[in-house]
């Protein structure tokens, strides 16, 4: 199978079939919420009346409930050229990996799925749609999408989705983040929630001694002595990145979850979501 099709499959039966039982949904859909009784009135929906209490007080009641809308989700995969790395597979290919989980997810519980392409603008959308096949059209387009000496802008990405999106909605945005989102306005209109998605290589590289390594956005080429100091001041540079984009992302009251290449995705979005 091609790797499109491995990735379709295994999201496919990680969803439909293995989440079953103990195994819940990545995320709950919603649906109506029982809230209280009251006595039937002429017009109501006579499949409400509820008859254990109605032959109990012997006058018909009713079944009241408050129906809760179906989600809106929008996928964003943010696909600058740093995701173009991985030392098992590419970060790209995990970013689909997870976009599969999220859609299948979503068409699951009946809700609507929407998906988008960034980088430093808007590369591709989809318009909100509950059909399988936007599931494999938003996979095959970031797996075929050509990263390299791309550049990500985060502003771009908060203004777009705030103009464009009028209903509320979940909004899942892929990504490295290797650069600190300001996403505090778009969270006050809707739940935005950050998965980041990184290789360990790149977060504790080994001692590579002089090397020459390619910045996959800008290409520009760096030479150096990757001894143990150089590596382990660079790890500590990334460890503090992190700590600052995991304070920001709490302050914004943004969810968020850390997928490695070499992770399950599936285990780690149920457990952001509450599935376990």
């Amino acid at each position: 199978m091609s790797k499109l099709q491995k990735i379709l499959v295994r999201a496919r039966r990680q969803v439909f079939s293995e989440m079953v039982g103990n195994n819940p949904s990545i995320f709950q859909g919603e649906g109506y919420d029982f809230i209280e009784l009251r006595e039937y009135m002429p017009g109501d929906d006579i499949r409400r009346i509820d008859w254990n209490i109605t032959a109990k007080m012997q006058k018909p009641f009713i079944k009241i409930f408050r129906e809760e809308r179906e989600l809106s989700v929008v996928i964003v995969s943010v696909l600058n050229g740093s995701v173009h790395f991985g030392s098992k597979k590419f970060k790209q290919e995990s970013i689909a990996e997870v976009v599969a989980l999220l859609g299948y997810s979503t068409l699951k519980n009946g809700d609507l799925l929407s998906s988008y392409i960034f980088t430093d603008e808007m590369i591709s959308h989809s318009k909100p749609s509950k059909k399988l096949h936007l599931v494999q059209k938003s996979v095959e387009e970031v797996l075929n999408f050509d990263a390299l000496n791309q550049k990500v802008d985060f502003k771009v990405i908060a203004d777009t989705l705030f103009k464009r999106l009028k209903r509320k909605s979940l909004i899942l945005i892929v990504g490295d983040y290797f650069e600190i989102p300001d996403f505090k306005l778009l969270a006050k209109k809707h739940e935005v929630v950050a998965v980041i998605v990184r290789d360990r290589l790149e977060e504790n590289p080994p001692e590579m001694g002089f090397a020459s390594l390619v910045d996959p956005e800008s290409g520009a080429v760096l030479e150096g002595d990757f001894n143990a100091s150089s590596v382990r001041a660079y790890s500590k540079k990334v460890a503090l990145h992190d700590h600052n984009l995991f304070e920001r992302l709490r302050k914004d009251d943004i969810r968020f979850t850390k997928v490695y290449t070499d992770s399950i995705a599936s285990v780690e979005l149920r457990r952001l979501f509450g599935g376990i």
